[in-house]
């Protein structure tokens, strides 16, 4: 299947959604489809290796970059990509940017939609009903089944498959095959060999790093790495640390995305404070319909995980396979850690079924789901 991709993401970028794209592109091209990348005229290229390695990729992908006006708010970038994807003779239009799907299902072309949030804008509202009635929009992929609720209630229609698939983000888990211990992955990467506690993601508000910093405070015995975030976020969160005088929390700011699977690894456990708001690399809350990666990347991982008990993550995770905990209650985050953290066996056990769990979301198999019933079998 020839399958034209439409992203209003910049590319190369740290941003998640940049990373997904990449991710959801090689997919398709391992299940065998020709796949044609569509983004704006936003950054600058990279070398072909750098661009792997920088999304940690094992395969090229090719991207064409178009120009749009700013003053059109990417609806003159989404035009041009749904006419360069017919002119392509695209058998799929998978988009991102709701105007794009609008543009396919006006045309005429076989579109599907991944969907991350509630409708934005003036006109997100109207181009989100119009698709979602349109008989060319042929997959609708909220990435939570909350998301899907909340489009079922507000547009009175109903999603179900196969029209509708949720369809949760994924993780690389050829990436995770070769799973070194924590010592050993301190090692390599020259870390202090000591209990390591991670954080690997952006360092935006709503991440519960506040509850981090309270957590390295009270365990001073223990090491904190974070790993990710802009120069000018990872700066500030220097000085304040050294402000408060917080030692055993060690900032390593960005790494490429083939690097991160052995930093992950380097920890013992892996947190995920979420708080009930969470900023996205593009502002707004997406606390009640995130899937983040994080959640797939640390499962892969195979380590203990303590995460916010906040009902989306919880169409993951459980019990069984992370230690899930109240919002912002220091009290309750400390004791659990202090319990890991004396507790090999518990931790070795939860980073186990973490990883069994992590088997049911690589990026294939959530390929084939999208296009289950759209291709010959």
């Amino acid at each position: 299947m020839r399958i034209s991709m439409i992203s209003a993401s910049r590319v190369p970028s740290r941003a998640a959604n940049s990373i997904e794209v990449m991710k959801v592109a090689q997919s398709f091209l391992d299940l065998g489809h020709e796949v044609q990348v569509w983004v704006p005229a936003l950054a600058p290229s990279l070398s072909d290796p750098e661009f792997k390695d920088w999304y940690g990729l094992h395969r090229s992908i090719s991207i064409e970059r178009l120009g749009s006006n700013p003053l059109w708010r990417k609806y003159d970038f989404a035009w041009k990509a749904v006419r360069r994807s017919q002119k392509w003779n695209a058998e799929l239009v998978y988009c991102w940017p709701l105007q794009a799907a609008a543009f396919g299902c006006l045309l005429g072309l076989p579109t599907a939609l991944e969907i991350h949030d509630r409708p934005q804008g003036s006109f997100g509202p109207s181009l989100m009903r119009y698709v979602l009635k349109s008989d060319h929009a042929c997959r609708i992929l909220p990435i939570t089944g909350a998301l899907r609720g909340w489009l079922e209630g507000n547009y009175r229609v109903e999603l179900q498959p196969p029209r509708c698939s949720v369809a949760p983000m994924g993780v690389d888990l050829d990436a995770y095959h070769s799973r070194p211990e924590p010592e050993y992955a301190r090692s390599q990467l020259k870390l202090e060999q000591r209990l390591t506690v991670g954080y690997t993601g952006h360092l935006y508000a709503g991440r519960g790093l506040d509850l981090i910093v309270g957590l390295a405070k009270r365990n001073p015995e223990l090491g904190f790495l974070w790993v990710g975030g802009e120069p000018a976020a990872v700066s500030e969160w220097e000085q304040r640390l050294r402000a408060e005088g917080v030692g055993n929390i060690r900032l390593l700011g960005f790494v490429p995305n083939i690097e991160l699977p052995l930093y992950q690894a380097a920890c013992d456990v892996l947190l995920m404070p979420y708080e009930t708001h969470i900023a996205g690399s593009s502002g707004g809350d997406t606390a009640q319909f995130a899937s983040p990666m994080k959640v797939f990347e640390y499962l892969a991982a195979g380590r203990a995980i303590m995460a916010s008990d906040l009902p989306v993550l919880r169409e993951v995770l459980n019990e069984q396979v992370s230690v899930l905990l109240p919002v912002d209650d220091l009290e309750a985050w400390d004791h659990s850690l202090k319990k890991l953290s004396s507790l090999p066996e518990a931790r070795q056990r939860l980073g186990a079924a973490a990883r069994e769990r992590a088997q049911d979301y690589g990026w294939n198999t959530r390929a084939k789901r999208i296009l289950q019933g759209l291709v010959d079998d």
